[in-house]
């Protein structure tokens, strides 16, 4: 595919065709994730989790550069390491701008080690084929995170269309238990008088 025309699905493909060639698993969040769980919506980047072994950053730096990603491995390694706030890796590709942003699983984040614990298969068809995404639970729990950060409505547009679409589905159970856990239960609470 000629660089200057990537559309976003091709470019998750090179995305994740990167990941699998340095030996990084992940899972796709944001509204690719969506599109299987809620209703689809236009964006243009990309939200991944990876779990990289140390060992894997010099392979994972070295996958993206041959796909015009450049990302040294000192920056993936200190992303890793660093205990910072929630920032992700911009992986962004040099000739159509699309970016990709890498969350790093780091030890003692719990709701993200559960997320990828509970990751789910999906098979978009061409070119994308079949990925791992959040599931739908935890694609709700992260939109109600930032949601109650940015109060950006696509979030809670993001949770109504998950909510419609797999209602008699969803482990209510898990969700509440993490929406207490994470202190989230107001805007829980508001999110389904919303579609009531």
């Amino acid at each position: 595919m000629n660089d200057e025309l990537l559309d976003i699905s091709g470019f998750l493909k090179l995305v994740i065709e990167a990941l699998e060639a340095a030996g990084v698993e992940y899972l796709i969040g944001g509204a690719i994730a969506e599109w299987a769980w809620g209703e689809p919506r236009a964006t243009q980047d990309l939200d991944l989790v990876i779990n990289v072994p140390i060992e894997a950053v010099g392979k994972l730096s070295k996958e993206l550069e041959k796909r015009n990603m450049l990302i040294p491995a000192e920056i993936i390694l200190d992303s890793i390491l660093e205990n910072r706030a929630d920032i992700p890796i911009n992986a962004i590709h040099m000739y159509s701008g699309l970016k990709a942003d890498l969350y790093p699983v780091r030890p003692g984040d719990e709701l993200r080690l559960s997320a990828f614990q509970r990751r789910q298969r999906v098979d978009y068809g061409p070119p994308i084929g079949p990925v791992y995404i959040h599931s739908p639970e935890d694609l709700i729990l992260y939109k109600l995170i930032y949601f109650g950060i940015s109060q950006q409505s696509k979030h809670s547009r993001d949770i109504a269309a998950i909510l419609r679409a797999k209602k008699n589905q969803l482990d209510f159970e898990y969700i509440e238990g993490w929406v207490t856990r994470l202190g989230l239960g107001s805007v829980w609470k508001e999110m389904l008088d919303s579609i009531s």
